[in-house]
């Protein structure tokens, strides 16, 4: 299996980079191939423009996913949008690795994913959910917060983490047509020991072995809905 590993913290001896670097080494170990993107310290640049395209379809006036689809098409993407479009070309499962802020991954990331998940090849059209470009490979995030398992419950003060990432787990990731894992968290980090953290490692670990064996996340089918995106009506026998 081909595994990119999309890491974002500024740190690099960072619990989060710990969790990033014990994937990467279990994976090899397991027979993979692995790929890693730091973005930080790639200095990726995160802010979508049009300088994001060698050529220009439209020189008066950027829509920016219609921009996109003509330079993938025609070989003009900016070079570091190219290199990181083949990683994922090239991946069966992308972890994104990061540490949660203010509810969402940190802005370099989702200028990564603003950038690098090209419309045309990734998606459009009606090409989304099961149909998206993504679809047959896998989607992980591994993350890292503050919190408490409790405060994300159903009647937590947060509400359940699910809903909380729903932005990226269904509205980025399940909408590219990814097979969405569940979430693996490493739970109230700053303030946990030195034994606890190994264990979050330990049980990061046995997760990324049993990979194969987990049900993705359900989101819809567009078999479910008609050429307009309106459900389609189900006669009772």
């Amino acid at each position: 299996m081909n595994v990119l590993i999309v890491h974002a913290h500024p740190e690099s001896g960072s619990f989060t980079t710990a969790m990033r670097d014990a994937a990467a080494q279990t994976l090899l170990e397991a027979g993979h191939d692995v790929r890693i993107s730091d973005l930080y310290e790639m200095h990726f640049n995160p802010i979508a423009s049009a300088d994001d395209f060698l050529e220009r379809a439209n020189d008066e006036y950027l829509v920016y996913a219609l921009e996109q689809r003509h330079a993938d098409a025609n070989g003009l993407l900016a070079s570091d949008i190219k290199a990181e479009l083949d990683k994922v070309v090239w991946a069966d499962l992308i972890i994104f690795s990061f540490p949660i802020y203010w509810f969402s991954m940190p802005g370099i990331m989702k200028g990564w994913v603003d950038r690098v998940f090209v419309s045309g090849r990734c998606y459009g059209g009606m090409r989304f959910y099961d149909r998206g470009g993504m679809k047959g490979k896998k989607a992980l995030v591994a993350l890292t917060l503050g919190g408490q398992p409790h405060m994300f419950e159903a009647d937590g003060i947060h509400g359940p983490l699910t809903d909380m990432l729903r932005h990226l787990l269904r509205g980025t990731l399940g909408y590219l047509g990814f097979d969405v894992l569940q979430p693996f968290v490493g739970w109230h980090v700053p303030y946990i020991s030195e034994d606890a953290r190994s264990a979050v490692l330990d049980n990061y670990r046995a997760r990324l072995l049993a990979l194969d064996s987990e049900q993705p996340m359900d989101f819809p089918s567009l078999n479910d809905f008609d050429q307009f995106l309106r459900p389609k009506v189900h006669q009772s026998a």
